[in-house]
This record gives structure tokens, sequence and C-alpha cells, in this order.
């Protein structure tokens, strides 16, 4: 929910910033790539309970995940590069909740792996119903600039980076948060399925 505000507020800071690396010769896809690497770096620093630099790596991640597709927008969009993001994506953010699972296995696995659970059923019916919109010739009004139909929902890019802060910022509530989104993401994903079972009836 909170992205498409995000996006507004944003657009023009990504868009100088964008032009910058441009210029330092950066192209969308090693963006993507660099953000991921950093953003993975959390892993590592979330299990050995460096959870301040996690959550720099975390928001380092965010800043070039957003700025690649600025980039590609000003320069030229590819398959390959939606492709590259969105998978990229996923595997990060399940990386979060295991780096926590890594740090403190008896009190943190179980909420952990719930999250991730919750994650794949964000995660498949936001693809699924991408997959069969794009057979339809189905376009996102919300957000018509992405590499495919962007099926919004509760627990958008911009909540779970807010969810995986107070993480990093309150490791001690970890498991809290974690089941209390994890439930935000199961209502998210029956709408989904509510979603796409209702547009795609025939």
């Amino acid at each position: 929910m909170l992205d498409r505000l995000i996006l507004e507020q944003t657009k023009s800071y990504q868009q100088q910033l964008a032009q910058r690396f441009i210029q330092w010769g950066f192209t969308a896809n090693r963006v993507t790539v660099l953000g991921f690497m950093l953003g993975m770096l959390a892993l590592p620093l979330l299990a050995f309970e460096h959870y301040l630099w996690a959550l720099l790596a975390i928001l380092l991640n965010r800043l070039l995940d957003g700025l690649d597709g600025t980039i590609a927008r000003l320069t030229q969009t590819s398959d390959r590069g939606g492709f590259l993001d969105i998978v990229l994506d996923f595997l990060f953010y399940s990386a979060i909740p295991l780096g926590f699972a890594l740090s403190n296995p008896s009190e943190n696995a179980l909420a952990a792996a719930v999250l991730i659970y919750s994650f794949i059923g964000t995660g498949s019916s936001f693809l699924a119903f991408a997959i069969f919109a794009a057979k339809r010739q189905l376009t996102s009004t919300i957000y018509p600039h992405k590499s495919f139909y962007y099926l919004g929902g509760l627990t958008e890019a911009g909540e779970t980076i807010l969810v995986f802060s107070l993480m990093c910022l309150a490791p001690s509530w970890f498991s809290g948060l974690a089941y209390g989104f994890a439930s935000l993401c199961l209502i998210s994903t029956a709408l989904r399925i509510y979603s796409g079972w209702k547009n795609f009836a025939n």
C-alpha cells in the first residue's frame, strides 16, 4: 500500500540519481546485481547479530532496486532486466528472516519459517496473476511502468522493508513482528487468489 506513495514522493530524486549513475556508466542490470549483492550482505550480518549494519545493507538494496527501474526507463527496458529484478528481489526478501533464524535459532527459527512460508504465498500469487494477466494482455493502471502486471496488496515492498527495519532496530521483537507480518501476507495472498479467481473466470 505504501509503494505508490513512496514512488510518487521520490520520483524526481530517483531520476536525478539515475542520471548520475548513467553518466558513470552503470546499466540497469548492473545496478540490479549490485543492489542484490549489497542486500545479501545482510544475511551474514544478521547471523552474526550486526543488526544496524544489516539494516544499512537492506536500505541500500532498496535504494538500488528503485534506481534500476528508473535507469531502465531512461535508457532501455528489457524482459531480461524485469526477470532478473523480480527473481533477485524474492531471493533477497527470504534471506532476511533466514538471517534472523541463524542469529538465534531457538527463538527465531519457527517464526522465520512461518514468515518465509507466507512469502511463498504472496510471491506465487503475485507471479501467477502476472502470467495470466500477460496472457490476456491486461495492463496495470496503478503501476503501468512495471515490466509485468503488478498486483498490489496489503504487504508490498514498502511495508516489507518497514518491518525488516523494525526487526533490525529491535531484534528481540523479531518473532512477534514476523508472526504479525506473516498474517498480513496470508491475507494479501487470499485477496490475490480471490482477484485471480474473479478476473480469470472465462
